[in-house]
């Protein structure tokens, strides 16, 4: 049986904010496979951006040339840790479908959890604790590495998420929760999940989001179809 992976993303600036400091890049694997790299920033606005992005670019760059996961976040850490000092953090999670072993490799330097759900084992999270990137000296990733299976569904995120809601007198946001109910209603669509968690945690913060909230949804499918690859994207301006 072939296996399709579907991907969904929806992101969202603080309110009030013009620029979000999440940072969110895709690579192809030089070896095949596709590996995305999602990034939160100290602060909000441009400066959080600008360190985003720095270390956005450098776990790209090296993937981009073959370096492992594992390397690629320490490299990034260290390059922030040096570039600024040691006086910003961000939170560094890489999502990647290696094609040569057929798995999934997430790594994590994010409090915030991934949420994993399989058929065989139903939903359970990766949230061993962990450290941010660029404030620690000896700053490592946690690396899961998972076999791609038909009906696995993965979701990572920025805390903005998991916070809404924590300003607004009710209890936060709980993703793992809505994943469950959204897979009990028979939600198979990665970009509908992504989306629906977005927007629910948007309404908890009144429509103004507290923080850049980042959603990434990979589901896997099976497929008759071996060749055709296809992305569609959604920019407003």
């Amino acid at each position: 049986m072939s296996k399709d992976v579907h991907f969904g993303v929806a992101k969202v600036s603080k309110y009030a904010t013009s620029e979000s400091g999440d940072t969110l890049e895709m690579i192809e694997r030089p070896h095949g496979g596709l590996s995305f790299v999602l990034v939160d920033g100290q602060r909000s606005g441009k400066s959080a951006k600008a360190i985003s992005n720095i270390v956005a670019r450098k776990a790209i760059q090296l993937l981009a040339e073959g370096v492992r996961d594992g390397a690629a976040a320490r490299a990034a850490h260290d390059y922030l840790y040096t570039h600024r000092k040691g006086k910003v953090s961000a939170t560094l999670n890489i999502l990647s479908v290696d094609g040569e072993t057929k798995t999934f490799v997430i790594s994590r330097n994010n409090e915030a959890p991934v949420i994993v759900y399989t058929p065989e084992q139903g939903i359970f999270l990766l949230d061993e604790p962990c450290r941010s990137v660029g404030t620690h000296r000896n700053t490592k990733p946690i690396i899961t590495e998972l076999p791609i299976t038909v009906g696995m569904l993965i979701v990572v995120f920025t805390d903005g998420l998991r916070h809404a809601g924590s300003l607004s007198g009710t209890n936060n946001y709980d993703p793992a929760a809505a994943v469950s109910r959204m897979l009990t209603d028979g939600v198979m669509d990665s970009q509908v999940m992504a989306n629906t968690l977005l927007e629910e945690a948007m309404a908890m913060d009144n429509g103004r989001p507290r923080d850049d909230i980042s959603v990434l949804v990979a589901y896997v499918k099976d497929t008759q179809d071996t060749e055709i690859r296809r992305m569609e994207v959604h920019l407003p301006l």
